[in-house]
């Protein structure tokens, strides 16, 4: 079966899409530290990812939720429970597995491009389009992977034991908390990421756990004792948007990032404020290797464009109307709660 691009052919079509995504590329920061999966073609809405470990005989403090630091800890672990004796077969141990399903959805838009516009406008409109709509699908996407990334369990607060309660700064303190918990449940830090271009495929990166911000942290984040800006990190090459490291943390920014206007508390510190009394309050997304998955956003099957020329119908006898779109999958979710953590902070308010 022919895939229909409208009168564009599928070479052309190709050339389309690799635009559409150089172009939202520095937006997909989620898209680069998922556990990435391409979309297959004629396949099913239901993308699953598996997770195999010995019988689940551990008992864990946190509920049914698969949790390396307990499982490690548990009768299959214990060198007590495997010693052998001599001449005896043991028993055998099985290996079960869990499955994670996230469920695609279609996701798309167009603009509407009359012949007038082709004809007489000195820009190229049809470009912009293609440029514009690239940027939009990107951000929208990088949208749906915070929505479900945001919903992690395991919060930590500036201060204070609930977002009502928060009114002071991010610090060094702060991150080693989240750092520690990370490492206790055996999160790994990140050693490669997806590919910050149109192909799919993943590259090599120095170990760390990396953190997602909203623009407004970086200059409480370069307050910190141990702060090292990209431009000093030697032969370690910086990502898109990334604003530098503290200890074993990398920190970009995203303005997909939103912050909970004045959901803190009464401000006793120049933070910033909505209102004009209550702190806002922003959460920081940190990293460890494998904790979420997603549908990546590249590759042959990931965006289809659409390009129609002002062609005569019944609906449009003249040919006044031209059309530019696209249309795309997705799906994210979370794999491992307890490999990664949000921290909800004030943030310094620099006019004050």
């Amino acid at each position: 079966m022919t895939i229909k691009y409208g009168d564009i052919s599928p070479r052309t079509a190709a050339f389309v899409v690799r635009d559409l995504l150089k172009r939202g590329m520095p937006w997909l920061v989620f898209e680069k530290f998922g556990q990435s999966k391409p979309l297959p073609a004629n396949s099913t809405k239901t993308i699953q990812f598996r997770r195999y470990y010995l019988d689940s005989t551990f008992t864990s403090t946190f509920g049914s939720d698969f949790n390396p630091h307990e499982y490690f800890k548990g009768t299959n672990f214990d060198p007590a429970n495997k010693m052998l004796t001599e001449g005896v077969t043991p028993d055998a141990t099985a290996i079960e597995s869990s499955d994670y399903e996230a469920s695609l959805v279609q996701y798309g838009d167009r603009v509407v491009i009359s012949d007038v516009v082709l004809d007489t406008h000195e820009d190229p409109i049809l470009r912009e389009a293609v440029d514009i709509l690239g940027e939009q699908a990107a951000v929208l996407i990088e949208k749906t992977r915070y929505n479900v990334l945001k919903a992690g369990t395991n919060v930590f607060y500036s201060n204070g034991t609930a977002r009502t309660d928060v009114n002071t700064t991010f610090s060094l303190l702060d991150q080693r908390k989240v750092t520690r918990f990370l490492k206790r449940q055996l999160g790994k830090q990140i050693t490669s990421m997806v590919k910050s271009t149109p192909a799919y495929g993943t590259e090599a990166i120095a170990p760390s756990f990396v953190c997602i911000v909203h623009p407004d942290l970086e200059p409480d984040l370069r307050a910190i004792t141990g702060f090292v800006p990209v431009e000093k990190y030697g032969s370690m090459s910086p990502w898109e948007n990334e604003i530098g490291k503290i200890e074993d943390v990398r920190y970009i920014s995203s303005t997909i990032i939103e912050p909970f206007a004045s959901a803190g508390a009464i401000s006793g510190t120049a933070v910033l404020e909505s209102n004009g009394t209550n702190a806002d309050v922003y959460p920081m997304i940190f990293l460890a290797r494998d904790a979420y998955g997603i549908v990546a956003f590249k590759g042959k099957n990931a965006l289809t464009p659409m390009v129609v020329n002002p062609t005569p119908t019944d609906s449009d006898p003249l040919a006044q109307r031209g059309h530019v779109g696209w249309k795309g999958y997705s799906a994210t979710i979370i794999l491992n709660d307890f490999w990664m953590a949000r921290v909800e902070t004030a943030v310094s308010d620099l006019s004050a």
